[in-house]
């Protein structure tokens, strides 16, 4: 069995690297060793069904087969897409459908904007190389909710971000000096941004300047030159946001840090990453970048 040969070579090994050889998760080891359950054992099709069902309500009904597939994949469960398929299909299983949201960027200034510099490279290989920015907005009772957010590409964790119910140039201005400080990187990031006018004003561009980092920006009306930022808004709005009426800014505003600093970071599984979360990516990365340092 898998999970007993990497038993008997932990000792030579890191657990992420012979994870990795054997194609298996760290946590569904971890449940092995716990005594979960065994590495053959089939589950019938109402036990399945019954897992399917608290992945889907624990995750707020933003998983589809194959983010549930991976998530029981990765608590140690046996049991293949096909079926996962085929149940959640009989039993009107979904996720949440996805809609299209309208674009918040005001280009309609005369500010200098920068070079596309980025083009649609958006697999860095190492974290803080490249980061990006955009703005969305959340409707409650009490009037408009603007968030501003800052992804590092590498893992796309949002690693910065701002809720402010005016779209200043504070707002991200907030969210890229809270990225800076939970990062603290080297200088030359690669910010990429639309050509909005708080990304383009003055204060902004200073702020990059101070933090050594270069500019780049979304040719004019081009929402896919910054599609890994318009994705995470997707995903905001898909998984949580719609059919949410807020009655209060306070109760927006804690709804929305919970989805992006509990579950999106730490657990909402993505397929860019092999259907692992941006806080596991990032650690199974610098796991590995510290065995090669022991084994040279």
């Amino acid at each position: 069995m898998k999970y007993a040969w990497i038993e008997t070579q932990r000792r030579s090994f890191p657990l992420p690297v012979l994870c990795d050889a054997l194609s298996v998760s760290q946590s569904g080891f971890r449940a092995w060793r716990r005594g979960g359950i065994p590495d053959r054992k089939r589950l019938t099709d109402a036990q399945a069904l019954v897992l399917i069902r608290t992945v889907h309500q624990e995750v707020r009904q933003a998983y589809g087969a194959r983010r549930i597939h991976a998530e029981l994949r990765g608590r140690g469960y046996r049991i293949g897409l096909p079926r996962i398929e085929r149940l959640m299909r009989e039993n009107g299983i979904r996720a949440r459908h996805k809609r299209r949201y309208k674009a918040t960027t005001d280009s309609r200034h005369h500010l200098p904007v920068a070079e596309n510099v980025l083009e649609r490279q958006f697999a860095p290989e190492v974290p803080n190389r490249v980061w990006t920015g955009d703005i969305t907005y959340i409707a409650t009772a009490e009037g408009w909710l603007y968030l501003a957010v800052v992804i590092d590409l590498f893992n796309r964790e949002v690693i910065g971000w701002s809720i402010k119910p005016r779209m200043t140039t504070d707002l991200v201005l907030d969210a890229l000096s809270m990225a800076w400080f939970r990062r603290r990187p080297g200088p030359g990031v690669l910010f990429h941004s639309d050509r909005g006018s708080q990304y383009a004003s003055q204060a902004y561009q200073a702020r990059l300047a101070a933090y050594g980092m270069r500019g780049s920006m979304s040719r004019k009306g081009n929402c896919w030159d910054n599609a890994p930022t318009e994705s995470f808004f997707n995903s905001l709005k898909n998984e949580r946001v719609h059919g949410v009426s807020y009655a209060t800014r306070n109760e927006a505003t804690s709804d929305l840090f919970q989805y992006i600093a509990v579950f999106y970071n730490r657990s909402r599984r993505h397929s860019s990453l092999g259907y692992l979360s941006p806080t596991t990516f990032l650690q199974n990365w610098i796991e590995r970048q510290d065995h090669q340092e022991m084994a040279t």
